[in-house]
């Protein structure tokens, strides 16, 4: 987990993204224990408060759960969740700006569709 101190980002917004990817990748399983503020803030070089205010953005999303003197753990249904969200925030923005970068560059839909099937089939 990496945090990029010279982002437009907030510290706290970028550990709850690490934080989801780990979850995405499987680094962190389902219904098992998540990072504590502490190890994030001692691995991460952060202040606990910033480390705790990135987790608590992932309990508001119901991505976590807090156990009251327990650990936090992941949601049994964390990545469908975040894959549910990254859908419709990231993927959408991503394609309306690759559309309109395309609209500009004349290149039509067809020729679009055919790129991205491409690059797609490499991956």
């Amino acid at each position: 987990m990496k945090i990029d101190e010279n982002s437009m980002i907030p510290i706290y917004v970028q550990i709850a993204d690490s934080i989801e990817d780990d979850i995405l990748s499987g680094k962190l399983k389902e219904n098992d224990t998540c990072y504590s503020q502490l190890v994030l803030a001692k691995e991460l070089k952060v202040n606990p408060a910033t480390a705790a205010k990135g987790i608590n953005l992932l309990v508001r999303r119901g991505i976590l759960i807090k156990h009251r003197g327990q650990a936090m753990t992941v949601a049994g249904d964390a990545i469908s969740m975040i894959s549910e969200r990254k859908r419709h925030s990231e993927v959408e923005q991503i394609a309306e700006q690759l559309i309109k970068l395309s609209k500009k560059l004349s290149i039509t839909k067809e020729e679009l569709l055919k790129l991205i099937a491409e690059q797609y089939d490499k991956k």
